[in-house]
C-alpha cells in the first residue's frame, strides 16, 4: 500500500509539473500605423490607451480584420474586390498595422515562458511591456519563430504584447500575369496573391500575424522539433500479423539556463518506454538520439483504398528529479514510402510498406486565400478527396507548406501529400513573359535573400515531417530553384532532416515523369472530348491534367448577383463576373443537351459535363495504369477563391458534379467501358485478386426498355486491368438515334453491387435528342434520420418509368431551404433504373436542427422531403 502511495505522489507530481500551452486567438485590437502615432515601447504598455482601435483578426490578414469589422466588402462576391485598395497602388502604409494583445502569465522558480509565432507575413518587429522581443526585424511569410519571455514578463502578470506587421517589400503589380508582375516573388511569401489565372489579386498580399500565436511554459528545458522515422521493411498486406518495424527518434533539448541540466529523454509508444540519459550544457541546444524500438507485430498506416490509416499516440519528455522538465506529443503512422523507376512507363512508381500504389491526385493552392483556416474546414476538404477516391495531394509552390492541422487531416484519411517549396515556373522566370517586370535571369533567382529561404526551408521541414501522409517533396511548380537553393536543399538539408522522402527537382521534371512527347510536361487544363483520355498517350505520371468545375446554380446564386446571373454562349464573351472569376468555356460541350436557356438550365447541363470529364479522366489513365501512367494529379480539386473552373467543390464546400464522377471513375474496384471500342474493363487497385465477380451490361433506351446483353463471371489480379467484352456490335445494332443509357455492375456472388456505371450515350449525330424529350420520372423519395449524424435518402423509380436521369440530392434546413454545408454523400448525381431503387447516405457535422432533403434530377422534379 505504501509502494503504491509512493508511485501515486510521483505521478501527480510530473503531471502537476508537465509543460503548458495557450494560444492567443481572442481579443486582440489594431489599427493602422498612421493612426498609432506612437512607438512599440509605449504601446506595449498596460497603461497606453487602446480603447479606441479595432477588434482584430488572429490568426489572420489584415484583410480579414477590415471585412470582419465591414469596413471592406466581401472580396468573393461579384466585383466587390474591385472596391478595396491594392497594396501596390496604396503604398505599404495603407496595410502596416500594429497588433496588441493583453494577457496574463508569470514565471515561478525554474519556469520558463516563450512566445511563438507560427506565421507573420511579412515584416514584424515585437514588443512586451515596453521592451523590445526580436532584437533583429522578424522576416519572412514561410517561418516560425521562438522568442523566451521569461525575464520580460510582468511581476504582476499582467502584460501586453504588440506587433507591428508591414506587408512584402515588393507586393508586386496586379497586371493580370501569374503572379502580377513576378515581383512579388522577390520576397518569401504567397506569390497566388498578385492575381493567377483561377484567382484575382488579394489586396493586402495576405499581409498580418496569419497563423497561430501562442504561449508556452515548461521548466528549464524546452523539447523542440521531435522527428520520428519508421522502417517497414518488406512487402506487407494491410490484414494479418506483421514482421516488426522499427522506430528511430531524435530531439532537439535546449537549455535555457546558466547551468548544465541532466535528466532522462524518454518517449512511449504502443506501451513501449525508450529512454535516453541526457546532460545538455547551459544556454545550449542539443540534438538526442534514442535506441532504435523494434515494435512488434505493429498497425501499419496505409493510404486511402488501401488499408486503415492507424495511428500511434507518442509522448516524449524529459524528466529530471522526479520533474517533467518539458514534454511534447504527436500521432505517428507506421510505414515505409519508397520510389521505384518504372522502365516501361517511364516514371516514378510510389510503394507504400512495399505495395505499389496507382496515384489518383488532386493539386492544392491553400484552403483560403484570406488564410481563415480551421480544424473543420481543412478536416472537410481532406474528406472530400478521400470521398473522390483520391490517395495523393499534391501542395502547389505558388502558396505555403500547409499547416500542422491539414496534415492532420491526411493523416486520418490517408492522403499522401506530394509537397511543393515556393518556386514557380511563372513567378521564377521559367519562360518569357512580357507581363513581367525582370528578365527571365533576374526572375531566375528569386527570391532576393537565399540566406532567409535556406532557413525556412530548414524550419517548415521540421514542422511536418513526422506526419504520416507526407510523403514527397519537390523543389517547385514546373522549375527548380536556384541552384545554390536546390543543392544544399538536396544534398545537406534533407538527407539531414529527413532523409526518408524522395525530392523531385520540380513538379513535372523527368526523374518524376520522363517527357517523351515534348511540350510543358504536364497539363492539358481545358475541357476534352472524353475519347482523349483513353486514346491519347500523356506524361506517364502528369502532375496537372484537369479543366472545369462550374457548381450548381445553388453555388451561382452564392457569389454572383442576380442580375450577372446570364448563360454564357458558345464564342461569345461572358458576363463579366463570370469573366472575373475565371470562367472558361465549355458550352460546346453543353449545347448537345440543348441551348442552356438560363443560367439554372446552365448550370445543369455543366454538371452533365463535370461528371463525363472527371469520371473519363481518371478512368483512362486506370485503364493504362502500369502500361503508360504510374498516376496522374488533377489540376485542380479546389478553390480557395469563388472561381469557376477547377474545382470538385466550391469555396462554400458545396460539392459539384465532378466529385462524383472522379469518385466513380476512381473507385478502388470499378468497371468501365472504353468509348473508343466499348470495351468492358475491370480495374482492381486492391492487393488481392478478386474472384467470382459477375460483371453484367445492359442498355436502357429513353423510354426505359432494358436491352440485357451479358454477364459472366470473371476474376482480376492485384493491382491490375482487366479487358472483358465489346459492345460495339450490340449498341450498333439497337440503332437507338436518339441514344441510348448503358449500364454496367459487379455482383458477387450474393448479387451484392460492387460497383455500379452508367453512362448516357448521345445519337449518331452527336446529340443528346432523347435527353432533351425524356419524359417526367416518378420518383419517390424517403428519407431517415438514422441518429449519429447521418441520413439515409432512398430514391425509387417504377417499372415501366424512364430512366430518372442524373438526381441531385441535397441536405438543407427545411425552413430556409439553404444547403447543409459541408455535407457528405456516399454517391450523388445517381440514376435509378426502372424498377430499382438506390439509397444515398449522407453525414452531417455539427447539431443540425429543422433538416430535410431536397432531390431534383434531369427529368425529376425538384421535391423537398421530410427527414423521419
Amino acid at each position: 500500500m505504501k509502494k503504491l502511495f509512493l508511485l501515486l505522489l510521483l505521478c501527480s507530481v510530473l503531471t502537476v509539473n508537465a509543460q503548458q500551452r495557450f494560444e492567443l486567438n481572442s481579443g486582440w485590437v489594431c489599427t493602422n500605423i498612421k493612426d498609432a502615432k506612437s512607438t512599440g515601447s509605449e504601446i506595449s504598455k498596460t497603461g497606453f490607451s487602446v480603447n479606441n482601435w479595432m477588434p482584430a483578426t488572429v490568426p489572420g490578414t489584415v484583410l480579414t480584420t477590415l471585412l470582419n469589422n465591414k469596413k471592406v466588402p466581401d472580396p468573393f462576391y461579384g466585383m466587390n474586390n474591385e472596391k478595396i485598395p491594392d497594396v501596390y497602388k496604396t503604398g505599404n502604409d495603407y496595410y502596416t498595422y500594429w497588433f496588441v494583445k493583453d494577457f496574463e502569465e508569470r514565471a515561478i522558480g525554474n519556469e520558463q515562458v516563450w512566445l511563438q509565432f507560427r506565421g507573420i507575413n511579412y515584416k514584424a518587429e515585437i514588443y512586451l511591456n515596453g521592451k523590445k522581443v526580436n532584437p533583429k526585424t522578424q522576416v519572412g511569410m514561410h517561418l516560425r519563430a521562438q522568442y523566451n519571455i521569461t525575464k520580460l514578463l510582468s511581476p504582476n502578470g499582467k502584460n501586453r504584447l504588440a506587433v507591428i506587421v508591414y506587408p512584402p517589400d515588393f507586393p508586386g503589380n496586379p497586371n493580370g500575369g501569374q503572379g502580377g508582375d513576378g515581383t512579388i516573388a522577390k520576397g518569401l511569401t504567397t506569390q497566388y496573391t498578385a492575381g493567377w489565372d483561377w484567382i484575382q489579386p488579394t489586396r493586402d498580399r495576405n499581409t498580418g500575424i496569419w497563423d497561430k500565436v501562442t504561449i508556452e511554459k515548461t521548466k528549464n528545458i524546452n523539447i523542440q522539433n521531435p522527428q520520428v522515422i519508421t522502417l517497414v521493411p518488406g512487402k506487407r498486406l494491410p490484414e494479418g500479423k506483421q514482421n516488426p518495424a522499427t522506430v528511430k527518434v531524435s530531439v532537439e533539448v535546449e537549455n535555457p539556463t546558466g547551468q548544465a541540466i541532466s535528466g532522462t529523454l524518454q518517449y512511449q509508444i504502443a506501451g513501449k518506454l525508450v529512454k535516453q540519459a541526457t546532460t545538455v550544457a547551459a544556454n545550449k541546444t542539443t540534438i538526442v538520439k534514442l535506441p532504435d524500438l523494434q515494435l512488434e507485430n505493429p498497425k501499419l498506416w496505409w493510404p486511402s483504398g488501401y488499408g486503415p490509416q492507424n495511428l500511434y499516440d507518442v509522448k516524449i519528455e524529459f524528466i529530471a528529479a522526479n520533474q517533467v522538465l518539458d514534454q511534447e506529443q504527436l500521432k505517428v503512422g507506421v510505414r515505409q514510402i519508397d520510389n521505384i523507376w518504372n522502365e516501361h512507363t517511364r516514371s516514378m512508381g510510389a510503394f507504400v510498406n512495399g505495395q505499389k500504389i496507382f496515384i489518383k491526385g488532386g493539386n492544392w493552392i491553400i484552403s483560403d486565400a484570406m488564410l481563415r483556416f480551421s480544424d473543420a474546414r481543412y478536416d472537410a476538404e481532406v474528406r472530400y478527396h478521400k470521398d473522390m477516391n483520391l490517395n495523393l495531394i499534391r501542395i502547389w509552390g505558388g502558396a505555403i507548406l500547409e499547416r500542422p492541422e491539414f496534415y492532420n487531416a491526411c493523416d486520418k484519411y490517408g492522403l499522401l501529400v506530394f509537397q511543393d517549396f515556393w518556386f514557380s515556373g511563372d513567378c521564377n522566370g521559367r519562360w518569357v513573359d512580357p507581363m513581367k517586370k525582370e528578365d527571365q535571369w533576374t526572375r531566375r533567382n528569386y527570391p532576393d535573400d537565399h540566406h532567409l529561404t535556406l532557413t525556412a526551408i530548414e524550419d517548415q521541414i521540421k514542422m511536418i515531417r513526422n506526419h504520416a501522409s507526407l510523403a514527397f517533396w519537390c523543389g517547385g511548380n514546373e522549375i527548380t530553384p536556384p541552384e545554390d537553393i536546390l543543392e544544399p536543399l538536396k544534398n545537406d538539408i534533407l538527407p539531414r532532416l529527413d532523409g526518408t522522402r524522395k525530392l523531385f527537382d520540380f513538379s513535372n521534371s523527368d526523374e518524376m515523369s520522363f517527357n517523351s512527347i515534348g511540350g510543358n510536361g504536364d497539363g492539358p487544363y481545358g475541357i476534352q472530348d472524353i475519347k482523349t483520355f483513353w486514346g491519347t498517350r500523356t506524361f506517364p505520371y502528369n502532375s496537372e491534367v484537369g479543366s472545369v468545375g462550374v457548381g450548381d446554380y445553388a453555388s451561382l446564386l452564392r457569389f454572383i448577383p442576380k442580375e450577372n446571373l446570364i448563360a454564357p454562349q458558345y464564342k461569345a464573351r461572358p458576363d463579366s463576373v463570370w469573366d472575373y472569376h475565371k470562367y472558361i468555356s465549355y458550352e460546346q460541350y453543353l449545347n448537345p443537351y440543348g441551348k442552356p436557356k438560363s443560367a439554372e438550365d446552365f448550370a445543369m447541363k455543366a454538371q452533365l459535363a463535370n461528371y463525363d470529364q472527371y469520371r473519363a479522366l481518371m478512368e483512362g489513365f486506370s485503364n493504362k495504369m502500369w502500361d503508360w501512367y504510374t498516376g496522374s494529379i488533377i489540376w485542380k480539386t479546389q478553390n480557395p477563391w469563388t472561381a469557376m473552373r477547377g474545382q470538385m467543390y466550391d469555396y462554400y464546400l458545396d460539392p459539384n458534379a465532378c466529385l462524383y464522377g472522379l469518385r466513380k471513375g476512381s473507385e478502388p474496384l470499378h468497371v468501365m467501358m472504353n468509348p473508343l471500342d466499348s470495351m468492358v474493363t475491370i480495374v482492381n487497385n486492391g492487393f488481392s485478386t478478386k474472384n467470382n465477380l459477375m460483371v453484367q451490361a445492359k442498355a436502357y433506351d429513353m423510354g426505359g426498355k432494358d436491352y440485357f446483353y451479358s454477364q459472366a463471371f470473371n476474376s482480376v489480379g492485384p493491382s491490375s486491368v482487366r479487358r472483358l467484352f465489346p459492345m460495339n456490335e450490340f449498341l450498333t445494332k439497337l440503332d437507338k438515334k436518339e441514344g441510348v443509357f448503358v449500364s454496367l455492375r459487379i455482383l458477387d456472388q450474393k448479387q451484392n453491387i460492387l460497383s455500379e456505371n452508367i453512362y448516357w450515350l448521345p445519337g449518331k449525330d452527336g446529340e443528346y435528342s432523347g435527353l432533351k424529350s425524356i419524359k417526367q420520372a416518378p420518383l419517390k423519395v424517403a428519407a431517415v434520420d438514422q441518429k449519429n449524424g447521418k441520413v439515409a435518402v432512398t430514391l425509387s423509380n417504377a417499372n415501366g418509368s424512364p430512366v430518372a436521369f442524373f438526381n441531385r440530392v441535397a441536405l438543407i434546413n427545411g425552413n430556409t431551404g439553404e444547403r447543409v454545408l459541408p455535407a457528405f454523400y456516399d454517391d450523388n448525381y445517381v440514376s435509378i433504373l426502372p424498377g430499382e431503387s438506390k439509397t444515398v447516405i449522407v453525414e452531417y457535422t455539427g447539431k443540425q436542427s429543422n433538416l430535410a432533403v431536397e432531390v431534383y434530377g434531369w427529368n425529376v422534379e425538384k421535391q423537398k422531403v421530410s427527414i423521419q
